[in-house]
């Protein structure tokens, strides 16, 4: 099986694949504006550009200010307006609107979602949440009874909110296919709504990290948007699934997801047993995909 560090790309910033956490306080460490931060609601060119972007009309790399903790861990590929949010989730304005909204965009289904997530790593003893976000998967493992939880995310600015609002669990800036964390650490991973945001070759690497982190028999559980309201027709979806289903096609349309496509086109099993995963349990419906797997080698 190839390893992790035999996967390197151009843009990917060259950093320890075990580097020790850099001890950040998430809860208390200042950060800097974005020019997100600094948008004047009174200036047209400024709301016209937010508006823009929020309308899906126009998108713009990511600007980080110079002194973000972290900044050199960012590789390019995450560098991008996401959701239609104004600078992606690198602001403290915008990112704590994404970790109040994004529940009530997805009316509630992610709270039963991650339900399951957790429901199915019940049992572990160390658990990662890979892309955290707002840290409310990391909160679900912790709630079910795993003792030590860790979030992991790129976004100095989502893990300041994860920090904030949920205690107990161990935050630690870095991405999915370079994380920092030791050989063989958990027992357990959840992956919510990530991998859909990954470039396909860069998920091969995050495959590859996830095999080295943990241990043998160790559990992963992955969710993630549906291809069913990504392919299927308004006609196709009123008939299965309702008004709910012509609602999540219509989100699936308008946010901005760059790698969404090439997600749906892969097969997320072959690449799991290239790995050493064994998947026991899938389920497709809407608007959600769900995969548990075992490290089986």
């Amino acid at each position: 099986m190839a390893t992790a560090q035999s996967l390197r790309f151009q843009d990917e910033p060259q950093v320890d694949p075990h580097r020790e956490s850099s001890g950040i306080d998430w809860a208390t460490v200042a950060l800097p504006d974005a020019w997100a931060d600094r948008i004047d609601w009174t200036h047209l060119p400024d709301l016209k550009r937010v508006a823009r972007t929020l309308l899906g009309r126009a998108h713009r790399p990511v600007q980080l200010p110079a002194d973000l903790p972290g900044r050199e861990l960012i590789p390019k590929y995450v560098l991008q307006e996401f959701h239609n949010l104004p600078n992606g989730n690198y602001s403290k304005s915008f990112s704590r609107g994404y970790a109040q909204g994004f529940d009530r965009v997805m009316l509630g289904s992610l709270t039963q979602g991650r339900q399951r997530v957790a429901a199915a790593l019940r049992g572990a003893q160390c658990a990662l949440d890979l892309g955290c976000g707002a840290g409310r998967q990391a909160a679900a493992l912790r709630d079910a009874g795993v003792a030590d939880v860790w979030g992991l995310d790129p976004s100095p600015y989502l893990l300041q909110y994860a920090a904030r609002a949920h205690e107990r669990i161990n935050w630690i800036q870095g991405v999915a296919e370079n994380t920092g964390l030791a050989d063989g650490q958990f027992d357990a991973v959840a992956v919510c709504f990530v991998f859909h945001e990954i470039p396909p070759h860069y998920l091969r690497r995050a495959l590859l990290e996830l095999a080295r982190i943990t241990r043998p028999g160790a559990r992963l559980a992955v969710l993630e948007p549906s291809p069913v309201q990504w392919q299927q027709g308004y006609r196709w979806l009123w008939r299965h699934y309702g008004w709910r289903g012509l609602y999540f096609r219509a989100l699936a349309q308008r946010a901005h997801e760059p790698f969404a496509d090439a997600w749906h086109r892969q097969d997320f099993t072959a690449l799991l047993a290239e790995v050493g995963f064994t998947v026991r349990e899938e389920e497709t419906s809407c608007p959600f995909r769900f995969f548990l797997a075992e490290r089986t080698q």
